[in-house]
């Protein structure tokens, strides 16, 4: 690991890229060439000719399942200056959500990326609000300039597990 990307690492995080369940990742209104593999799984996000392209306009809703429960501490949201992502409105654990109905929640945390967290910088999350998440959905609503396409280099989830017992190593108390 790079010695950039470590010291960006909230201390006590980890990335939880491991902890998704890939199947059930989707994005809406990506493009053909330019899906959400590249901006979100380790390797491609890495490489800074891969990226998210939105399509039809500057709009992307991603969905990202966990395959166990997280909390959600930060995000990292890299783009480019003028293509990258602006408003960026977060839900804990809202399913099946288009963009026909992403107005109709209350988002549990909203950011306004700032040049800074477009070049890597940690956006720190209500954590409260984050706290057994087994799905985040990420709209980003508008884009730096006010484009028609939003361009997204790289997503990074930083958080925990959370600890949960295993019933399958609990013994049954024999009656005496």
């Amino acid at each position: 690991m790079a010695a950039e990307s470590a010291s960006a690492i909230p201390k006590g995080q980890v990335d939880l890229m491991d902890f998704v369940d890939w199947s059930g990742v989707e994005c809406l209104n990506q493009s053909g060439t330019n899906t959400i593999v590249n901006a979100l799984k380790q390797g491609y996000r890495e490489d800074e000719g891969l990226n998210l392209v939105s399509d039809a306009d500057e709009q992307l809703l991603i969905y990202i399942p966990f395959n166990q429960v997280i909390k959600l501490h930060s995000i990292v949201i890299k783009g480019p200056e003028e293509e990258g992502p602006k408003t960026v409105k977060l839900f804990s654990n809202k399913e099946h959500m288009g963009f026909s109905n992403v107005n109709d929640y209350p988002p549990s945390d909203t950011v306004v990326l700032s040049e800074d967290n477009l070049k890597g910088k940690p956006v720190t999350l209500k954590y409260v609000k984050f706290q057994n998440v087994r799905s985040v959905t990420i709209f980003i609503e508008d884009n730096q300039h006010d484009g028609e396409t939003t361009n997204v280099q790289k997503i990074v989830l930083y958080g925990s597990t959370v600890e949960t017992t295993d019933m399958k190593g609990l013994k049954k108390i024999e009656d005496h």
